[in-house]
């Protein structure tokens, strides 16, 4: 009996040492993203997938909610280890300049901070009903336009009228923009502005019920606004004929110096070599590509550098 109990012993042992060896094998990442309800939460966690699916759970992607970028840029300079954020390239940029919401902060450890790929962009549409005639921002003038308050695209919106001598010549809807799709098909409203990743679903909402316009910028207009060119193709959304040329916020996946360089690499790699399939699932993935690596401002992770040069991606020498 004793010699059983001895060999179940090790038996025993055995199947705990081999639990410990798998858990100590996987390579665990905290994704910081945004805030639960919102779409880019929903891509961290589609990302996280990904990984898993992709490195057959060698890598494990733990995604915590945030209350925006500027919580996400703070953290990389106290998180350790693996710690993965999203954040617009020029707030980085800030953080390290010690401006901003970063003044009198100490810059060392936001130098640390490297890209790793870019991830949908922030991607304005101006959306006017078809029957209102606005083919350009000049006849914006004498309608009804729903910004919204408190958003990116609110804020966005409100500087464009102002940039294109539009203030006092727009009427502006108090109505949230939650009401834009009903408001618009009601002809409550001529238009709406709004930002996300697109395709946008409350632009593909109201494409699919009413006639509707997207307007473009000229390169002049896109100069104005310093935001980054965003070409959406003809077709991704009901009766778009042409493509349409827009402005965007580009949004970034970050690390530090703290991830190894084999880490940033696989989490690069998968990431790219996984967007298809999750394109499949969420359209927003299609409109991630290659060229998007132009608009990082700063250092990208060099096991991320490792993947571009490999896969043959465009990189700049201030890049490295």
């Amino acid at each position: 009996m004793n010699i059983l109990r001895t060999i179940g012993a090790i038996a025993t042992g055995i199947v705990a040492l081999s639990a410990v060896s798998a858990a100590q094998a996987e390579t665990r990442v905290t994704f910081k993203s945004a805030k639960a309800a919102s779409s880019y939460y929903q891509m961290a966690a589609q990302f996280a997938e990904a990984i898993k699916t992709g490195t057959d759970g060698e890598i494990i992607v733990t995604v915590e909610e945030s209350q925006g970028s500027v919580q996400n840029v703070m953290e990389a300079s106290v998180r350790p280890g693996n710690y993965v954020f999203t954040s617009p390239p020029a707030l980085v940029g800030l953080a390290q300049a010690g401006k901003g919401a970063f003044e009198g902060r100490p810059t060392e450890k936001f130098n640390e901070v490297r890209a790793l790929f870019p991830i949908p962009s922030l991607t304005m549409h101006f959306v006017m009903r078809a029957d209102a005639g606005v083919t350009d921002f000049a006849g914006l003038e004498g309608k009804t336009i729903l910004l919204g308050k408190g958003s990116f695209g609110a804020t966005e919106g409100e500087k464009y009228l102002e940039l294109f001598g539009l203030t006092d010549k727009v009427k502006l809807s108090e109505a949230e923009l939650s009401n834009a799709v009903a408001a618009l098909k009601n002809g409550q409203i001529d238009g709406f502005v709004t930002a996300g990743s697109w395709p946008a679903p409350n632009v593909i909402e109201a494409a699919a019920g009413t006639d509707v316009n997207i307007l473009s910028l000229s390169d002049e207009q896109l100069a104005m606004t310093k935001r980054d060119l965003t070409v959406i193709p003809a077709g991704t959304y009901n009766g778009q004929k042409d493509d349409i040329r827009t402005s965007s916020l580009s949004v970034v996946a970050y690390a530090t110096t703290q991830m190894d360089d084999e880490t940033a690499y696989q989490l690069t790699k998968t990431y790219w070599d996984q967007k298809s399939a999750m394109s499949s699932n969420a359209s927003w993935w299609k409109g991630v590509t290659q060229e998007m690596l132009a608009n990082i401002k700063g250092k990208i992770h060099p096991g991320a550098l490792r993947y571009y040069a490999e896969a043959g991606f465009p990189v700049r020498d201030d890049q490295n």
